[in-house]
């Protein structure tokens, strides 16, 4: 899996190799350099489904609080 973060910190998973997909978001895409070995049922199920996982970094802080 690629992973891109944008200036907004929006994540967003692709399958390696496959182009960014034209998502509703403002910002420009950068390549994380951190390897992924696994991932979460969810976005596996997303990436399945629509070809590309995608959600605000800030949601997973506030469940933490």
């Amino acid at each position: 899996m690629d992973v891109y973060l944008n200036t907004r910190r929006d994540l967003l998973v692709v399958k390696k190799g496959c182009p960014i997909p034209p998502v509703p978001t403002l910002g420009k895409w950068r390549k994380s350099k951190k390897r992924v070995a696994k991932v979460s049922e969810e976005i596996r199920s997303a990436l399945q489904m629509q070809g590309y996982y995608m959600r605000k970094v800030r949601e997973v802080h506030r469940g933490r609080d």
